[in-house]
């Protein structure tokens, strides 16, 4: 007979110490799982309104930049000029290899050639046959027939005569010439290489005052117009404040959405300042209130215990961040936004996006402001 004695309560609680242990040593064996770093939308912060200067950088290029290109294809045959040169309007900038437009020219004056012979014999054909249907010596269809061939002939010449002037046409265009007077600013063709019709072979500038191209934030572009006066410095010309103005307004923004380019025109022409360099334009801007204020997108601005705040991202390798929380002080609710009075520093990178998912020093990845798009 078996016996069945029950577990004595300190056995028990033995037990049950082993199989935690047990339990928390398996769990112990597998890392943590790591948290993916989460995408965060910012968009820069600037001060607006009131009458205040602000500076763009920009790059410095030609008023005229013309890619020049060969109207036929065919081989490079020489290239006389290089970059750097200073060429006439007219002088020539490329050539290509003309023997295969040349025997074109020849075919097409042979051709021509005896389509005159033949003109010139259906002329006489007709005057003969007309002599003789007004003495009654041929019929009417003699005579038709006769008329049909000197008008296919004559008709033939002027068709010839086209194919021969697009042959030398074509010829002329194997000599590739500067259309003004200017500087050339690169040459991407070389002797030998076979190009295609409308391939760049030289690049051209010119034109009296240089222009200056910079991006203006989405903020500023509504009150930037074309007419407006601007200072424009050159770090290569220390010291020199150039006058400029505003001759072009983007109207669609670049590759980051929140910039539009504008175009700035030189109103004094200078040698020193060359296609290329960096520029800074000064520009002013003006509203009818006078005040200078802080604006940012409401859903960006986040509210708890302590208060109203918004993240900040400070920029570290690459496209990843680490999220800095501040604390603000607001104004009025306009209808560009959110006023900041306290809190936060021009230049910034404000969260608009992703706020209720992100904590003060954790790390993200930036990605571009896509303009209404609101915080999830």
């Amino acid at each position: 007979m078996t016996l069945l004695f029950p577990l004595s309560i300190p056995f028990r609680a033995g037990v049950w110490i082993v199989l935690a242990s047990a339990t928390l040593i398996g769990c112990s064996g597998s890392p943590p799982e790591q948290e993916p770093i989460r995408p965060v939308r910012v968009e820069q912060v600037y001060r607006t309104g009131g009458s205040r200067v602000r500076t763009f950088s920009g790059t410095a290029r030609a008023g005229v930049e013309s890619r020049l290109s060969f109207k036929v294809a065919g081989t490079v045959r020489r290239i006389p000029v290089k970059v750097g040169d200073t060429v006439r309007s007219g002088q020539l900038l490329a050539e290509l290899d003309p023997r295969d437009y040349e025997l074109r020219v020849e075919d097409a004056d042979a051709a021509l050639a005896q389509a005159r012979a033949r003109a010139r014999n259906a002329g006489s054909n007709l005057d003969r046959v007309r002599s003789l249907y007004e003495n009654n010596n041929a019929s009417r269809t003699d005579y038709d027939a006769a008329r049909a061939e000197f008008e296919y002939s004559t008709a033939q010449v002027s068709s010839v005569e086209k194919r021969l002037e697009l042959a030398r046409s074509q010829l002329s265009y194997t000599r590739l010439l500067s259309p003004l007077a200017g500087a050339i600013s690169a040459v991407e063709a070389e002797a030998n290489e076979n190009v295609a019709i409308g391939q760049t072979a030289v690049v051209l500038t010119s034109g009296n005052r240089p222009e200056v191209q910079v991006a203006i934030p989405e903020v500023f572009i509504a009150r930037v117009r074309e007419g407006g006066s601007v200072e424009v410095t050159f770090d290569a010309l220390p010291g020199e404040v150039l006058e400029a103005v505003i001759t072009e307004v983007g109207v669609t923004s670049g590759g980051l959405a929140t910039t539009f380019p504008v175009i700035v025109r030189l109103s004094d022409a200078s040698p020193d300042i060359l296609p290329g360099m960096a520029a800074e334009v000064a520009i002013r801007f003006e509203t009818a209130d006078g005040r200078d204020r802080m604006i940012v997108p409401p859903f960006a601005v986040g509210e708890d215990l302590q208060g109203r705040f918004v993240f900040i991202a400070e920029p570290g390798a690459g496209e990843l961040a680490t999220v800095s929380r501040r604390n603000v002080k607001v104004g009025d609710l306009t209808g560009d936004g959110l006023e900041i009075l306290e809190g936060l520093e021009e230049g910034r990178l404000l969260i608009t996006a992703g706020i209720s998912r992100v904590e003060d020093g954790m790390q993200v990845r930036l990605i571009p402001a896509d303009p209404g798009e609101p915080d999830s």
